[in-house]
């Protein structure tokens, strides 16, 4: 009998990958969306899964409506994918991101405590709960420091995955993740802004891009191998806590010019902080510019994960590394614009 996995967020970035991950291993996949006039398929289809997986509206600050689908479908596994994940946006609608980033896992622990206790729950974490940072590389163990509404948000749902495993037995697990990025990835998130407009300025465009902060640094994966650990996690013979992360950083505007370089672009930077800017080294068109609009009123300045865990224990690790991750995003963008 096949094994049954729920996934909240299965619309989002990771969702998608890892449906078609299970269902390649032969899982029956239920997903969980939010109600709304016409559902967003559009990464369920661009792999291809739309049709396989089984969708189920979903309201994480609903009690009633995770208990009908946990005690019905008696997954397997399920994975919380599911948050208001936009840190930005954290700022301005707090207690929107309290309720769903906290009392949303609380619920589902709850429940499957209760009912379903053989179920297997992944906790979907962030290096943003480190935030103002302890240590230069950041581990299992390293304190966190949030720096946003959303990272103490996940703080929370963190430590309450940790207390049900050791005051309940659960299988439950926390996945902290340092970012990955995909094609998959939505239009709002750095990356994928960044990669969209390059791909644009390829098919002509004259529009200016406009970022935050450039100095900031993150641990960029790919988000295709990132669910091959959550995945790992969950197979393991136990439940524990692990990062997830390359162990390089890199700072946005290195990956701006890591982009830019895929259409033959090289980039000229010239000012400082607010006023810095950047141009075609050859053209001396103006290409990107500082907006201080979208710096956040606390900045977490550099993230930078150490995986060895991972890697030891569940042999995972990998591959892809920033360079590769702009060529991929910014060739399926440049893909997106000639259909």
């Amino acid at each position: 009998m096949a094994k049954k996995a729920f996934i909240t967020g299965i619309t989002g970035q990771d969702g998608p990958f890892l449906a078609k991950l299970l269902l390649e291993k032969g899982y029956e996949v239920y997903g969980g969306v939010r109600r709304a006039s016409t559902p967003n398929m559009r990464n369920l289809e661009f792999l291809g899964i739309d049709k396989d997986v089984k969708l189920i509206e979903i309201d994480l600050i609903e009690y009633s409506n995770l208990y009908k689908i946990i005690t019905t479908i008696k997954p397997d596994e399920f994975y919380n994918l599911a948050a208001q994940s936009f840190v930005g946006s954290s700022f301005e609608l707090p207690i929107l991101t309290t309720n769903i980033n906290s009392l949303g896992v609380a619920y589902i622990l709850d429940i499957i405590k209760t009912f379903s206790p053989q179920t297997k729950f992944y906790q979907a974490s962030t290096s943003e709960m480190f935030g103002k940072i302890k240590e230069p590389m950041q581990n299992e163990e390293t304190p966190f420091y949030p720096r946003s509404p959303y990272g103490v948000s996940k703080v929370y749902a963190h430590w309450l995955t940790v207390n049900y495993r050791e005051s309940y037995g659960l299988f439950a697990t926390s996945g902290i993740l340092f970012n990955h990025e995909s094609e998959l990835r939505g239009p709002q998130f750095v990356t994928r802004k960044i990669t969209r407009h390059v791909a644009n300025v390829s098919n002509g465009s004259t529009e200016i891009l406009e970022l935050g902060n450039l100095n900031a640094s993150r641990d960029w994966g790919y988000a295709k191998e990132y669910v091959e650990g959550m995945y790992l996690m969950l197979q393991a013979d136990k439940p524990d806590t692990f990062v997830l992360a390359t162990g390089k950083t890199t700072s946005v505007r290195d990956f701006v010019e890591s982009a830019y370089k895929v259409i033959g672009i090289d980039i000229r930077w010239d000012g400082a902080a607010l006023k810095e800017k950047g141009y075609d080294k050859k053209s001396d068109k103006l290409l990107i510019q500082v907006n201080p609009e979208f710096y956040r009123p606390a900045e977490v300045d550099v993230l930078l994960g150490n995986a060895s865990k991972a890697k030891n224990i569940l042999g995972w690790e990998p591959k892809i590394g920033v360079i590769e991750l702009a060529d991929i995003m910014v060739k399926n963008d440049i893909n997106l614009l000639n259909r």
